[in-house]
């Protein structure tokens, strides 16, 4: 099966928007990204007096939000749902993990918000291998659901092969790669295809600038097992459809 993944979007993708799109063909949703900590939390709130849309929610609140937002989807569609969570440790993942309607939790190592990464968060875990390694393999041996991580492409001193098999080999189900390229308007290919060699256990999920059926399959020709979308599903709906795929 093809994953075709609805891709996280801080302060917008939540239930209602995730519904207005799974008739386009998605089979796993994704909430948030949400903070899921104290100290994440408190970053968002700087990240919204400047401006940016963030999920405004306490740490000790978010459990119950979430539940409620994928049971939700889970009433209405058949989909699996996935929760995108930033925090500086492993434990508010696992917590997340462990609510019923949730079928993946998404480690951030890919957010970019300079509030986020001072504090380790976000992209901060791939230019440490040995504290990525640490926090994911605990994160899955103590998860109730599948596990993946999202990463970001392209970061200077970052070496993503090497990020991609220290997480195959963390046990993670599925490792998603935004193949961001800078300077360019369309996706890292070779990065992708790079990537996807050296991977042996997990699924990998290609993300960025797929805004057609074409653009998706070039994707999965580079390597990717799945596709995810964004940016080209920001108005709540899509001009094509991925069960076409």
């Amino acid at each position: 099966m093809i994953l075709k993944v609805l891709a996280p979007m801080a302060g917008i993708s939540n239930a209602r928007f995730c519904l207005k799109l799974i008739p386009y063909g998605f089979n796993m949703v994704t909430l948030g990204g949400y903070n899921a900590d104290k100290p994440t939390v408190m970053a968002a709130k700087k990240i919204i007096e400047r401006g940016r849309l963030e999920f405004d929610f306490s740490a000790d609140e978010l459990p119950s939000i979430i539940q409620e937002e994928a049971s939700l989807i889970k009433d209405k569609a058949n989909v699996m749902v996935s929760v995108n969570l930033r925090a500086v440790s492993p434990d508010p993942i696992i917590e997340i993990s462990r609510i019923k309607e949730v079928d993946v939790v998404e480690i951030n190592a890919h957010c970019r918000q300079m509030e986020l990464t001072s504090i380790g968060c976000g992209q901060t875990l791939l230019m440490d291998l040995e504290r990525l390694e640490d926090f994911t393999r605990e994160v899955v041996r103590r998860s109730n659901s599948k596990v993946s991580v999202k990463i970001r492409g392209n970061i200077p001193g970052v070496d993503e092969s090497k990020v991609a098999k220290v997480l195959d080999e963390s046990g993670v189900d599925y490792i998603h790669l935004d193949a961001m390229k800078p300077g360019f308007n369309s996706a890292d290919l070779k990065l992708v295809n790079r990537v996807s060699k050296m991977i042996e256990r997990a699924a990998l999920i290609g993300n960025n600038s797929i805004r057609d059926l074409e653009s998706a399959r070039r994707m999965l020709k580079a390597g990717a097992d799945g596709i995810s979308i964004a940016r080209a599903a920001m108005n709540g709906k899509l001009p094509f459809n991925l069960s076409l795929l």
